[in-house]
């Protein structure tokens, strides 16, 4: 079985400090947990926050990528980097865990179809168009209000990534950039880090409707791990904890990620959101029931956001516990062939057909 996990913001951790080579008392992927949790393959996310302005996001972006190359370096024992999926299957054959790039939040490409370009020969294999806050590409889920969908540079952008052969996620896009995308792009596309809005109502997750036009499409959906989305119950916890009112405490520690005190302070934070009551892996699989239901066993995956959730879910503390998915899965009824799809398959077939569309 091969296992890919399509979205991690473990960049974002490296950017502040934390070495990837080494087991992290905080932090939910490094190197060693991939391999611990059976995972062959992650996608780093390059985030960039809808605030940063674009000059800044694309230095950022490529900072990140910059990390990424020299933990790899650091460490070429334990991962390599993967650009197709031919590459992460020899990477396996090695010993290796593949890193993927994606790209969190389109902004960096500013409005030029040569950044994006860039950024393809850099690496990175799939675009989150937008993430909270609208963009020059299209409508975000947390806002969706000054395009109504693509802009008309989106749509530009949608065409380029299919000739070239880059994966568009609609993570984070709005209903309207939704279906706009689906209607324009010559190849499948993904969510990569979404859950069923029929489970929990949270905005960025997705309807029935999505999921079924996603599948008529050929697209996949990768579940999502973040309590928020898989649990209504859980979001109305956490509104009355009081805690969201804390974010002030993360932003002060990734203004200076070096400050002890300040780090201290950010666990602490994270040790009471780890003290609520939260859903478990077995929410998880929940949602992957009810997208199998609705789209398809062809078009269902795991994408984590770890490293990108301030809490998890109980028993999927960090990505060295990924296997109680699937042996949840295996209780539930699921053969051999189906775990074998949502661990990695069914993304797997997208990507080499984005791929294969692109030299057709």
């Amino acid at each position: 079985m091969f296992v890919l996990d399509s979205h991690s913001d473990t960049p974002s951790q490296m950017m502040r400090g934390q070495d990837v080579g080494i087991c992290n008392l905080r932090g939910h992927v490094d190197f060693p947990r991939l391999k611990a949790g059976g995972v062959d393959a992650s996608f780093f996310a390059l985030y960039t926050p809808a605030s940063m302005q674009p000059d800044a996001a694309t230095r950022y972006a490529l900072e990140m990528i910059g990390k990424v190359y020299d933990a790899l370096e650091a460490y070429p024992g334990e991962a390599a980097l993967a650009l197709t999926p031919e590459d992460a299957f020899t990477n396996k054959e090695k010993g290796f865990v593949s890193i993927f790039l994606g790209m969190e939040n389109g902004a960096p490409i500013q409005e030029s179809l040569s950044l994006l370009r860039l950024f393809h020969r850099l690496g990175v294999r799939y675009i989150t168009l937008t993430h909270n806050g609208d963009n020059q590409i299209a409508d975000s889920a947390a806002e969706g209000k000054r395009w109504h969908g693509l802009s008309p540079f989106g749509r530009e952008v949608v065409a380029e990534m299919n000739r070239i052969g880059m994966i568009v996620d609609l993570a984070h896009a709005s209903d309207e950039t939704f279906y706009d995308v689906i209607s324009c792009s010559k190849s499948p596309v993904v969510s990569t880090h979404s859950c069923c809005r029929a489970l929990a109502g949270h905005r960025r997750n997705m309807s029935d409707d999505m999921l079924r036009t996603l599948a008529d499409h050929g697209g996949v959906v990768q579940i999502n791990f973040y309590p928020v989305f898989l649990s209504d119950a859980f979001a109305r916890t956490l509104a009355e904890s009081g805690l969201e009112e804390k974010g002030w405490v993360e932003s002060e520690w990734i203004k200076d990620p070096s400050d002890p005190v300040k780090r201290a302070a950010w666990d602490s934070v994270l040790d009471e959101l780890a003290a609520l009551p939260r859903p478990s892996y077995k929410e998880v699989v929940d949602h992957i029931d009810h997208a199998v239901k609705v789209a398809g066993i062809d078009h269902v995956g795991i994408g984590s956001d770890f490293d990108g959730i301030e809490v998890t879910p109980q028993g999927l503390e960090d990505v060295s516990k990924m296997q109680a998915i699937f042996d949840e899965m295996t209780v539930r009824g699921y053969s051999d062939d189906q775990i074998e799809k949502v661990a990695g398959a069914n993304f797997i077939r997208v990507f080499n057909e984005v791929i294969s569309n692109s030299l057709g």
